[in-house]
């Protein structure tokens, strides 16, 4: 006959199955909600005016759900303004990859394709304004002055291989600022974007590197 004690250690020993995957999925989902409701109130009233209680009422959760994932306000917004970030880049390197046959100051053309594409088609990209102190946001390293300037760096030298000097750095910040510029006035009026002012973006960028990198 087996040895019931050793057949009770035996099966002790295999540690039971943890549905944590599905806890985490919901969890996941629970989250995108609140930041969708969060991303349209954006729109709606404003990142100053944006509380908790709106963004768990819009969203059909209750107030302790909200501050399950989220201790404050602010917590809800950066996290909005990360989830925002996170596809707008992933939009450029998508247009990058769809353009590798361009020369990599052609490749600012794909930051004004991925900006429009995700200005029309989400709420809530005023979140990601490269002038912190607009969003009533805390500075954060990642978002410092110059810091989209710095990441497109980082793409132009391992997309392009294209080493980024002092000289290129600063040029890219100049690009940003007035690429930001017309984009900006290109969604003012027109939800849809004024396609003027996106071409120019495109244009002013694209000249504005390709006389000084062409050669």
């Amino acid at each position: 006959m087996p040895d019931k004690e050793a057949s009770g250690r035996l099966a002790g020993a295999v540690p039971p199955r943890v549905r944590t995957e599905p806890v985490q999925e919901r969890s996941a989902v629970r989250i995108d909600r609140l930041l969708d409701a969060a991303a349209v109130l954006v729109d709606e009233v404003g990142i100053e005016r944006i509380t908790t209680a709106m963004v768990a009422e819009r969203a059909g959760a209750s107030i302790g759900t909200v501050y399950r994932y989220f201790p404050d306000r602010i917590a809800l917004l950066q996290a909005l303004r990360d989830r925002t970030v996170s596809r707008f880049r992933a939009r450029v390197i998508e247009e990058l990859h769809r353009n590798r046959s361009k020369a990599w100051w052609d490749g600012v053309e794909s930051v004004v394709d991925a900006f429009a594409g995700l200005q029309r088609s989400e709420p809530g990209v005023r979140v990601i304004r490269f002038d912190e102190s607009e969003r009533g946001l805390p500075e954060t390293e990642d978002f410092a002055p110059g810091h989209f300037a710095r990441w497109f760096a980082q793409i132009i030298e391992e997309e392009f291989d294209q080493p980024v000097d002092d000289a290129l750095m600063f040029d890219l910040e100049v690009a940003v600022e007035l690429g930001d510029a017309l984009m900006r006035r290109a969604f003012l009026l027109d939800p849809e974007g004024d396609e003027r002012f996106l071409d120019a973006a495109r244009r002013v960028v694209r000249d504005y590197l390709a006389r000084r990198y062409e050669r």
